[in-house]
């Protein structure tokens, strides 16, 4: 029986070849762009998923009130709160401490070569203890054991000893030498900790200066993690983590502890800052909308030529019910070629998803791979198949199969009025979520130039940062400390190519906030506590950037400015400092000195972020990030130059360098692949959308013939025939505008939500969507309308 479908729907299918194509290659499109989706909010969804012992594992977090209208949320916690919550909190099975070297680690030297590995962390030596990770070579008892201990994934591996055995070699940490003790597997792409290599907290700790910095409870430096007993309630660990708080930090009663389970947090918000990796669960959720939407417009096509073509086949289902066919058996028929039409699209979207694979990595920065092989690949396949082939099959079904032989042969509609209805409604919603999603490319496109063409009161064009790590300087004090980089300045100046050589503390483009309890001024408000931005500057800060002077000066060179202080707008006007601003005493750190300048407002954060109150100091002895001002044209040479210098000066230090340009437009790499991706499924919806009305409109033309022929024989004009045929369409793509244009200012006004400088959400972007929608729906009516209005109306009546 099963075969008879599928030779049924075999020469269903040929017989109306062109429109089987269209149905197949838009299904196949549809379901590529679904598969992709799902893929992507199948690996978001599953962060950390794969560790056994998951449920019972939190991470402490601590959340620290700054004012009464401000809170901060650390990651971090106190080196000693792992192991007194293990002494003290019975509930507590394991606890384990991590530090994560994402912003300038320790350096590696091997075989004299020296690698400066961002993704390196010091761990704890019970850190496998509660997560899951999968040893290639060695073991992780070896690693407890010996506290210069270190660990590397397989491709680190490769990279630092080729095809040699990695366990037992040597590599010199720093100052210190580390045995390799295992090697495990590449980290999974859904996994939160992302290092490449492991070194045992037991080594940094040998370090007495480090420890008894380190020891300090006021030391917020430690990424810590719980693994409770299976019966510990969560509520009284956290309280038992406030006590020990309380306990050691007496004074300090603004902080609070929380738990976050390890399930969650890669969806965790407002953190202050972070080192592991973070997502949006609404933009999963937005996304994984999305998909379905986009497959169900794919099927859509489907729906509506097959409802569209029901009478065609009207004599057919009605001969096979006379000789016996039950409703039963001809829904399961046409089920089947449902099917049959996924499983033929399913090759195609196959062969699509193996072609944009590399741009789908591309914009979201992951590593996905279509194995035939992967039980998660065929788990996405399978149910986007048979979701595909459940929405194409069961209205058509139960359409076809309701059709009496009695009124087939009588000559009486086998249509009902809603059935035109259905289908109405269906081009509607196509070309609803097509309109939607036109417009919110069109918004997030402006919003992104806006961003990038709004001027941020600063200039970081051909601007070079080296970052200068503490090593470098460690061992250096006073003068000889002030002179290392007074050298390193000249020398780079020398340099051809170089235009001009600053120094501070941060990059210009991010620079860190802090708690205003530092700093204090004449006029404060003892119960006013802002966060305050902090940014050490040189003398030839302003001219490298292009800052603005508002009133007074700039830091002159030397130590003069030693101890005074600039700040920017934002803050003269929150601070209700005494008038006038410039020479009135500031103090930051327990440092006096006097306001010398106040800087024009610039945005030392992203657009996401309101410009908040900020000071500038004077930094005359150490910088820990140099800027170089490159010459148009001469980038390659210059930092070659710029290395030669390094070089020759921290011989001892890899040499990393970024381009701010380049820095700045990572503060928006999130928005930038959110607007990639909007952009290419917008114009998937909209060719899918345009396939199934061209279809349709080439049977409607097809079941008029005979009407346009008469009309044409009577005096029709081929403008009048045309408009005729295309007029219906065009009113159904207008009623999808009026419902799509409320739902899209709804969604990205939403959206626009997330920036503290944005743009307008005018009617024009609307205006623009609209026009986008009815030029491709004329477009996809009009070859098929014109065609039939031009055709001689003496074939079509040369029957009659």
């Amino acid at each position: 029986m099963l075969r008879n479908y599928f030779k049924s729907a075999f020469r269903s299918l040929w017989k109306t070849r062109t429109t089987s194509f269209i149905n197949i290659f838009g299904l196949a499109v549809g379901m590529a762009a679904a598969v992709f989706i799902f893929l992507w909010v199948q690996n978001e969804a599953s962060f950390d998923s794969f560790h056994t012992e998951k449920e019972q594992v939190y991470r402490i977090t601590c959340d620290i009130a700054i004012n009464a209208d401000e809170q901060w949320k650390w990651e971090n916690a106190p080196m000693m709160m792992a192991e007194t919550a293990l002494r003290e909190i019975p509930e507590v099975e394991q606890a384990s401490r991590v530090m994560i070297n994402n912003w300038g680690g320790p350096v590696l030297n091997i075989n004299n070569k020296l690698y400066d590995e961002k993704t390196s962390a010091w761990v704890d030596k019970n850190w496998f203890n509660i997560f899951s990770y999968d040893f290639i070579a060695g073991n992780a008892a070896g690693f407890a054991q010996d506290p210069f201990s270190i660990i590397l994934t397989a491709s680190k591996a490769k990279k630092f000893f080729g095809n040699a055995e990695a366990v037992g070699q040597v590599i010199k940490v720093d100052t210190t030498n580390y045995t390799v003790k295992a090697v495990i597997k590449d980290n999974p792409i859904n996994s939160s900790f992302q290092f490449d290599i492991l070194l045992q907290m037991g080594g940094r700790l040998a370090d007495p200066n480090t420890y008894r910095n380190d020891l300090t409870w006021n030391n917020f430096g430690y990424i810590t993690f719980l693994k409770l007993r299976k019966d510990a309630s969560v509520t009284q660990v956290i309280a038992g983590l406030n006590n020990i708080v309380k306990k050691n930090r007496p004074g300090n009663d603004n902080t609070t502890i929380r738990l976050m389970p390890l399930k969650d947090l890669y969806f965790e918000e407002d953190l202050q800052s972070s080192a592991m990796p973070k997502g949006t669960e609404k933009t999963v959720y937005i996304f994984s909308i999305l998909g379905i939407l986009l497959l169900l417009t794919a099927c859509i096509n489907y729906v509506n030529l097959t409802t569209a073509k029901a009478s065609l086949r009207a004599k057919e289902v009605s001969v096979r019910k006379i000789i016996g066919a039950d409703r039963s058996s001809l829904f399961a028929q046409f089920i089947t070629e449902s099917l049959t039409v996924s499983l033929f699209a399913l090759f195609f979207t196959v062969v699509l998803l193996i072609l944009g694979l590399p741009l789908f990595n591309d914009i979201t920065g992951k590593s996905f791979e279509i194995s035939l092989s992967s039980f998660a690949v065929w788990k996405v396949l399978t149910g986007t198949l048979l979701f595909a082939a459940v929405l194409n099959g069961i209205y058509p079904a139960l359409l076809l199969s309701s059709f009496k032989p009695l009124n087939v042969f009588r000559g009486v509609s086998v249509l009902k009025l809603n059935d035109g209805a259905v289908r109405k409604g269906l081009v509607v919603f196509q070309f609803a979520l097509s309109t939607v999603l036109i417009a919110g490319a069109m918004v997030i496109y402006r919003q992104l130039n806006y961003i990038q063409t709004t001027n941020p009161g600063y200039n970081v064009s051909q601007v070079m940062s080296v970052e200068v790590p503490y090593p470098a300087y460690a061992k250096l004090k006073g003068e000889e400390l002030g002179m290392f980089f007074q050298t390193f300045k000249n020398e780079l100046r020398r340099q051809p190519g170089v235009m001009g050589v600053s120094g501070g503390s941060d990059d210009i483009t991010n620079v860190q906030s802090y708690s205003s309890g530092n700093a204090d001024w004449d006029g404060r408000d003892t119960l006013f506590n802002p966060s305050i931005a902090r940014l050490s500057v040189d003398a030839d800060f302003r001219s490298m950037f292009k800052l603005q002077l508002a009133d007074g000066r700039w830091f002159t060179t030397g130590k003069d400015d030693e101890r005074n202080y600039i700040l920017n707008e934002t803050a003269v006007a929150q601070f209700n400092m005494h008038k006038p601003v410039v020479g009135q005493r500031f103090t930051w750190g327990g440092d006096t000195g006097h306001v010398v300048g106040v800087v024009k407002d610039f945005h030392y954060k992203s657009l996401h972020d309101k410009i908040g109150p900020m000071v500038l100091m004077s930094e005359t002895q150490r910088s820990s990030h140099l800027f170089v001002k490159v010459a148009p044209g001469s980038i390659p040479a210059t930092v070659s130059a710029v290395q030669s210098v390094w070089a020759s000066l921290v011989p001892t230090q890899p040499f990393h360098y970024t381009f701010l340009d380049d820095s700045f437009n990572v503060l928006y790499s999130k928005d930038i692949q959110t607007s990639q991706l909007i952009l290419i499924f917008s114009f998937i919806a909209v060719i899918i959308a345009a396939l199934g009305l061209f279809a349709l409109a080439a049977f409607t033309a097809e079941q008029r013939t005979k009407e346009i022929g008469i009309r044409k024989v009577l005096g029709a004009s081929v403008q009048q025939i045309t408009t005729l045929l295309s007029k219906d369409f065009v009113v159904l793509v207008c009623v999808a505008i009026v419902i799509a244009t409320p739902l899209a200012w709804w969604a990205m006004n939403n959206w626009l939500q997330d920036f503290a400088y944005r743009i307008d959400l005018g009617f024009g972007i609307f205006l623009s969507s609209a026009a986008v929608a009815i030029f491709i729906a004329l477009l996809s009516v009009s070859y098929q309308a014109i065609k039939a209005a031009i055709a001689n109306p003496a074939n079509s009546l040369r029957t009659e």
